[in-house]
């Protein structure tokens, strides 16, 4: 069931940092899922490095720990993907 969940987050957040970036990223859907993921794991271990990783109620800070680093990985993802489909990326 943690791999169900860990699909079903990272494909919530890659959308929501797809919808952030400003303008088109070219990554396919799967991609963008993986991406979301990644930026789950990385925002889960800073918000441990930081000391708020599992507080009482609804995790907000880990949350924003979670989408910053979705956001960020999304958009260098996007760029890296389209640097090896060898097409330009428009910043």
């Amino acid at each position: 069931m943690g791999w169900l969940w860990a699909i079903i987050v990272g494909f919530v957040l890659g959308l929501i940092a797809k919808a952030i970036i400003p303008g088109k990223q070219h990554s396919p859907l799967w991609l963008t899922t993986i991406f979301g993921i990644l930026g789950a794991i990385v925002g889960n271990a800073i918000a441990r490095a930081v000391g708020v990783g599992a507080t009482r109620g609804v995790d907000w800070t880990r949350h924003l720990f979670q989408l910053v680093a979705a956001i960020i990985i999304v958009f260098l993802g996007d760029m890296l993907y389209m640097a090896i489909r060898g097409k330009k990326v428009q910043a």
